[in-house]
This record gives structure tokens, C-alpha cells and sequence, in this order.
């Protein structure tokens, strides 16, 4: 949800999904942003997240996570958890650092323009 929530943030492209190097698994999930409104759906999770930033409320967990944008970083705190996270968003690619577990986690961007593009390369093809 951070990595989803800080590409939409700092890019302001739609996430239709990511892909999570560290368990080797893509994620359904998708994020959009609106102004300084977010909307978003965890599908593994079955949850939606959302509201209206520095804040945005995952309903699974049923807290607020905040996010602060300074650029491409994007910094701010779990109040599940009880960590700072911080997150570096590139082209298609958020380095997710996680205070509490002490690592770095990558995730692949896949956002719907590139969900447009594949599809329209492998039709013309």
C-alpha cells in the first residue's frame, strides 16, 4: 500500500499493479490520485485505502499512514506498525525503506499507461 500510495503521490500516474522483488510476486493493487485525494484497492488483502493526504487510512489495518513528499522521496509513518518508512520513486521503480525491519524493499511499477502500451504492442504484433 505505501509503495502504490507514494508512486501515485509523487508521479501522479494511476498503479494498476506492482511487483514485489523481495517475495518474487506481482500485486494486485491499484492506487490513484486525484489532487490531494487518494483511492486505492489491495486486492490480495481485499481492502480499499484511501482519503486525503498527509494521511491516508488502509481500512485492513484500520489505521492512518502518512506521507510527506519532498520530490521523488517520500517519507512518513505507519501508525500500525509503529514505523518511519521511507520511500525513493523512480521511473516505474519505488525503493521502499522499512525503519522498524531495517531493509530496503523494491517494487516494480506497473501503471496504466504501461497496462496500455503492452496491450496495444501485443495487438499490433
Amino acid at each position: 500500500m505505501v509503495a502504490a500510495t507514494a508512486y501515485a503521490l509523487v508521479t501522479g500516474n494511476k498503479v494498476a499493479g506492482l511487483h514485489d522483488h523481495a517475495s518474487h510476486q506481482d500485486l494486485d493493487i491499484a492506487a490513484e490520485r486525484r489532487g490531494a485525494e487518494l483511492q486505492g484497492h489491495d486486492a490480495q488483502r481485499d481492502v480499499r485505502f484511501g482519503g486525503a493526504f498527509p494521511e491516508i487510512y488502509d481500512a485492513g489495518d484500520k489505521v492512518f499512514v502518512s506521507f510527506e513528499a519532498d520530490g521523488a522521496i517520500v517519507k512518513g509513518y505507519d501508525r500500525g506498525s509503529e514505523t518511519f518508512y521511507e520511500a525513493r520513486v523512480t521511473d516505474k521503480r519505488v525503493q521502499l525503506y522499512d525503519h522498524g525491519a531495517g531493509a530496503w524493499f523494491t517494487f516494480d511499477v506497473q501503471d496504466t499507461d504501461a497496462a496500455g502500451n503492452d496491450l496495444a504492442s501485443s495487438q499490433s504484433g
